[in-house]
């Protein structure tokens, strides 16, 4: 380092001043130099010191003000590269820069999406990544405004994410959505440079190839930070909402998988990307969010970026030792050497003392550069143990989401266990019960049978007194008849008894107290008649006492017989009473069955009156319909043969629509037909498909014809034979839907048949120019709105290179006149490239406004008049702008004509008037690009003017003039000579009024070809006029029609 040599007080008395500014001027420097060098055109990766160096600045500053303030300097439009290194730069400086960085970016969006949105337009590859990469720059910036807790590093612990998320659904569900629009810009800029890479089999350690691939480094890391969020949340979201609410979601995350695996997989394979990442591994499924213990499997990817060895660079100071202080000394000694002249080689005790602060600077310098290496290895060391801990803090709360889950499993199964014993439980109680009921129900039936046996036993005890009763009573023969008689009387007691117990006991559960009740009571009654009949067995003389006692029993038995008999009486007539009303029941009830079945009868009969009534209401409908759809196919086949039809003139485009028209109808017809057959009693579709194909039928017949008219002989025979053909086959299906009974097997086959003649005629019958499958419409004006914008740009060159050539080449008028016509070239070639760019934002609106719920290209085949005149224009001004540099080539070469430039500009001007009509016809008239779009047209017509005058002014500059001298000659001569001038004049002027005829033949050709098809589309029944003959005045402007001029409506 050289030394400073003495300086006088006066200068360093003001190094203390000018330090902070001296300081700042360093900064800058150093920044613009760092910015220079990372952001530049050459395709290599960006150094990774100069981005340091710029990261580095925006944290001295707290911001990144001076970064933007040389990055808006740069010329972004110039160069796709520069471009691209430029997203990557700004890229690194959202990751890692000042959090204020955010916010200073936030004020510069427009600047980004104008580059982004330059080169979207532009076919060149590193300009469509640019434009992504400006999508997911806008979307960082846009995410990250909106949700301060993300940092743009997107390193957040998941209590902030949940912090963030909340409780609310809504929240997490719009939260979700935003990560996963996030992820996709992130993936799509992944696969963009990764198809082009595939396209051009390049190699990653080839600094072309890296240019490309540095930018994803940052992209990896973003997305696996995104990649875990998203899990988090969609785990959290399947806990809220049920499992279908959240199919898409699903799906969609599931595709994000695919991708970023396999974009992880690509990268991991490079190696560039070895040395410089360690990309983390995805596992081989996506995670189960239905399953919530999936959860605890989740893995975190986490990304490592390892420590790179330090460069070959200049130390930065870590501790603010202000530059100025070291650089200050050289620039004061500049200021002296400058003022003073060179020092005179003394040396005092300030210079000793500079040289040891030199050394003590350089001392410090160098043990910064040990706490730099060591404070690096001790953040590596320290990141290795932080990866580490956060690896045990993931197994951690693997182990504790398992243990929750093994809890909540095993506090089911102690639950079901609970709910299986008190099933038990309950099992048993019901088994006690059970058998309690049985044990009673046991019981009662023993006892039932144990009394039955007794009454049985008690009955077969009374026979046999009874029998020996009658024994004993055969002493007297009174004696005997009357036991004979009680006998009797008590058999036939005893077997009613025994009659009505059996039928108590098995109807009446009720009387059986009282039946128990009556055979104690006769148990008595026979106990007291066998200790009687024993007494007459000992003394014949008690027998008197026991027939009186027999003749009471008698007659209490006589009592309860007449009661028994009363009783059953009784019964009888209720049971009778309850026949009778059960029979008149029935008997009511058969007659409202009767009734009802006779209703019945009537109703259906009715029904089936009414049904056949609408049946044959709606063959009647049907039948009308036929009849007026008849009515209107004769009348059109009728006009076929109309005299006066024949001045009658349509499009083949429009024929074309009317027959694709009318064949689609016959689907619809064919349904209705199908939904009659299978059911009779509603035509409504039927009828309505009829109508609307005899309607579309008609119009395509009529408009055949018309088209007819204008076609060829030979087509035009055949179109019209096509066209009465398809009435007569139409014809021929209404006729078979008139006879019920060959309704059923009416088919559209030879219908459809003479339509698809129909339109194969009208394809042959539409212009050439015309032929272009609609789907490619909209394509085709992209690139010829953008051929066009390529034309002008490579004019503008070119006239720059004839520009720099005549500067060479000529000197003097020449060169004056040269760069006067050249710059007026120039002049209307930016005021075209205006014109053309206003066209294209018109044009962009007009299909935003129109197209609705379609896309851009059904659109443009919507209005596909409308659309070849747009290409049409936009073809014309290319080629005018090619035409009039290779004409200001040739004058500047001075091979061509003045004259040539002069109509060049005119055609030009011509066809600018032809792209603003174009893109004028569907636009608002209250549109600002409307508006901008006149006035570049008015602009373009002044340039176009300039162009002329400078040609006639440089044309009569460099033509030279004879000046006419002629006093020399004799009247003789001057006669001679003035009728060779006037031959010559005669000459030139039968010459001009044949080009001028030739020309009007020319534009009479032109417009016929351009307008034959145009004319007959707006079908009114007008004559086709015919060409004026005769000779076609020069117009003031060239003026070159197009093929296909803009129309407002495209149909007639």
């Amino acid at each position: 380092m050289n030394s400073i040599k003495s300086v006088p007080a006066r200068v360093l008395s003001r190094r203390g001043g000018h330090s902070l500014e001296a300081e700042r001027e360093q900064f800058d420097k150093s920044q613009a130099v760092s910015i220079s060098k990372a952001i530049n055109t050459q395709e290599a990766p960006v150094k990774e010191k100069h981005a340091r160096r710029i990261i580095l600045g925006t944290h001295h500053e707290k911001g990144a003000f001076t970064f933007w303030s040389y990055a808006i300097g740069l010329p972004l439009p110039s160069s796709a590269i520069l471009s691209w290194k430029f997203c990557h730069v700004l890229h690194k400086v959202l990751r890692d820069g000042h959090p204020n960085v955010l916010q200073d970016c936030q004020r510069y969006r427009s600047n980004i999406r104008e580059t982004g949105d330059l080169w979207g337009h532009l076919h060149d590859r590193y300009g469509q990544l640019v434009s992504i990469y400006t999508r997911l720059l806008l979307t960082k910036i846009s995410f990250h405004t909106k949700h301060p807790e993300f940092p743009p590093a997107l390193e957040v612990s998941d209590e902030v994410l949940e912090k963030t998320a909340g409780t609310d659904v809504n929240n997490i569900f719009q939260l979700t959505v935003e990560l996963f629009d996030y992820l996709d810009c992130e993936l799509k800029l992944s696969e963009s440079v990764f198809r082009q890479l595939n396209t051009s089999m390049a190699v990653s350690q080839m600094s072309a190839v890296q240019c490309r691939l540095a930018p994803l480094i940052q992209v990896i890391q973003d997305c696996s930070h995104l990649y875990h969020y998203a899990v988090k949340l969609m785990f959290k979201l399947h806990s809220c909402l049920p499992a279908d609410t959240l199919q898409g979601h699903r799906d969609r995350f599931h595709e994000q998988f695919r991708s970023l695996k396999n974009f992880f997989k690509k990268a991991s394979d490079m190696l560039y990307f070895k040395r410089l990442i360690q990309i983390p591994r995805l596992p081989e499924s996506p995670p189960n969010f239905l399953r919530a213990s999936a959860l605890a499997e989740h893995v975190k990817p986490v990304v490592v970026i390892p420590e790179e060895a330090p460069e070959d660079e200049e130390p930065e100071n870590l501790i603010e030792i202000s530059t100025a202080s070291t650089t200050e000394p050289q620039v004061t000694s500049d200021i002296f050497e400058q003022t003073f002249g060179p020092p005179n080689g003394i040396r005092d005790d300030r210079d000793a003392q500079i040289e040891s602060l030199k050394k003590e600077v350089d001392m410090l310098r160098a043990e910064m550069e040990k706490i730099k290496l060591e404070a690096q290895r001790y953040i590596t060391q320290l990141k290795a143990q932080v990866n580490s801990l956060e690896g045990e803090v993931e197994e951690q709360r693997k182990q504790k989401q398992k243990a929750l889950v093994d809890n909540e499993q095993l506090r089911d199964e102690l639950e079901r266990l609970q709910r299986a014993k008190q099933d038990s439980d309950r099992s048993q109680r019901l088994c006690a019960e059970a058998e309690k009921k049985a044990n009673a129900t046991e019981i009662r039936y023993t006892k039932l049978k144990e009394k039955h046996s007794e009454l049985i036993n008690t009955h077969a005890e009374l026979l046999r007194k009874n029998a020996d009763t009658a024994k004993q009573l055969t002493v007297t023969q009174q004696s005997q008849e009357e036991v004979a008689r009680v006998k009797e009387q008590l058999a036939f007691q005893v077997e009613q008894v025994k009659r009505e117990a059996e039928m108590k006991l098995e109807d009446q559960s009720v009387q059986m107290e009282q039946l128990r009740q009556e055979l104690d009571a006769r148990r008595d009654e026979l106990d007291q008649a066998q200790r009687s009949l024993s007494h007459a067995k000992q003394a014949g003389a008690e027998l008197s006492a026991q027939v009186e006692a027999l003749h009471a029993e008698k007659e209490v038995l006589r009592r309860s017989v007449s009661e028994k008999e009363c009783e059953l009486l009784s019964t009888r007539g209720l049971i009778e009473e309850k026949d009778l009303q059960r029979s008149q029941e029935v008997d009511k009830a058969t007659k409202e069955i009767r009734e009802l079945q006779g209703r019945l009868l009537e109703k259906s009969n009715q029904e089936q009156s009414l049904q056949q009534k609408l049946l044959d209401e709606q063959f009647g409908i049907l039948q009308e319909t036929v009849r007026e759809a008849e009515d209107i196919l004769r009348d059109a086949v009728a006009k076929l043969d109309d005299p006066l039809h024949v001045r009658c003139t349509s499009s083949p485009d429009y024929l074309l629509s009317r027959a694709q028209a009318a064949l689609e109808s016959t689907d619809a017809l064919e349904n209705g037909h199908a939904q009659y057959v299978a059911s009779m009693a509603d035509a409504a579709g039927l009828v309505g498909a009829l109508a609307l194909f005899a309607h579309l039928m008609a119009d395509t017949i009529v408009n055949g014809s018309a088209t007819s008219h204008l076609a060829p002989t030979d087509h035009a025979d055949r179109l019209m034979e096509t066209c009465r053909d398809c009435g007569q086959r139409s014809l021929d299906y209404l006729g078979e839907l008139k006879d019920k009974q060959k309704l059923g097997h009416a088919k559209l086959g030879d219908v459809r048949q003479a339509l698809r003649g129909v339109l194969q005629l009208a394809q042959e019958l539409r212009p050439k120019s015309l032929d272009i499958k609609q789907e490619e419409l909209g394509d085709m004006v992209e690139k010829e709105m953008a051929s066009t914008s390529e034309a002008i740009e490579d004019a503008v060159r070119r006239i720059e290179e004839m520009m720099s050539q005549a500067r060479n080449e000529s000197s003097g008028v020449k060169l004056e006149v040269n760069e006067r016509i050249l710059n007026s070239c120039t002049d209307l070639m930016k005021a075209i490239r205006l014109l053309v760019m206003t066209s294209t934002n018109l044009q962009k609106e007009i299909v935003e406004s129109g197209r609705g719920a379609a896309t851009t290209q059904e659109f443009y085949a919507k209005n596909s008049r409308w659309t070849e005149g747009l290409i049409s224009a936009s073809k014309a001004v290319g080629w005018g702008a090619t035409q009039l540099v290779e004409s200001a080539d040739r004058v500047v070469l001075h091979t061509g004509k003045y004259e040539e430039l002069i109509v060049c500009s005119h055609e030009i001007a011509a066809s600018t008037a032809q792209l603003v009509a174009a893109s004028k016809v569907k636009a608002d008239k209250s549109s600002r690009n409307l508006a901008r779009l006149q006035e570049c047209s008015r602009n373009v017509n002044e340039m176009a003017a300039n162009v002329v005058a400078s040609t006639k002014s440089g044309q009569e500059q460099i033509e030279e003039k004879d000046t006419m001298d002629f006093s020399g000659m004799s009247l003789i001569k001057l006669k001679k000579e003035e009728m060779e001038t006037q031959v010559k004049v005669l000459e030139l002027e039968k010459r001009l009024e044949g080009e001028r005829v030739r020309l009007g033949e020319l534009r009479k050709q032109h417009y016929g070809l351009a307008g034959a098809y145009e004319a007959a589309e707006e079908g009114e029944a007008k004559p086709a006029p015919a060409p004026r003959r005769g000779i076609l005045k020069k117009p003031p402007l060239a003026q070159k029609p197009s093929l296909g001029e803009p129309e407002r409506d495209a149909g007639p």
